[in-house]
């Protein structure tokens, strides 16, 4: 018996809606990092992109759980000596709650060149409505 290899000509694309109302932060960035590596099918292999399209929705209504919202920092650096910025998830969760997603799907997958492709079909809206309709997305539970 032979162990079947993935080839890029052959891989098999679907659409996934992940809705993120009422959700952990994590529970929906795991969620999208599997559907995205394409772990779920029968078909995985790991030096091949074989993950699917992620449409996530209602990126505002994400929850963090504990003292997170008010603890938890997001740093970085603009490249001049001393100037190290931090802003709290609480106010990043208001101003951008797409970026909170999409940082927290990225740090869910390894750092190489696959994960750069994948992120590329990843999809985020902070609302309810998506432009993806034409696609025929699978809503999925998790």
């Amino acid at each position: 018996m032979s162990t079947y290899m993935a080839n890029p000509q052959n891989v098999e694309r679907a659409w996934y809606v992940l809705d993120a109302a009422g959700k952990t932060l994590g529970e929906v960035a795991v969620e999208a990092a599997v559907l995205l590596r394409g772990k779920h099918k029968v078909t995985y292999t790991p030096h091949v992109d074989c993950g699917d399209y992620v449409v996530i929705v209602n990126a505002s209504k994400v929850v963090l759980t504990g003292k997170k919202v008010d603890q938890k920092m997001y740093y970085h650096h603009t490249g001049y000596i001393g100037n190290m910025k931090k802003v709290k998830y609480s106010t990043l969760l208001k101003t951008k709650p797409v970026f909170v997603v999409e940082k927290a799907v990225k740090g869910m997958l390894p750092a190489n060149a696959l994960t750069r492709k994948a992120l590329t079909r990843l999809h985020v809206y902070a609302g309810a409505e998506h432009a993806h309709a034409a696609q025929k997305p699978v809503a999925r539970e998790f």
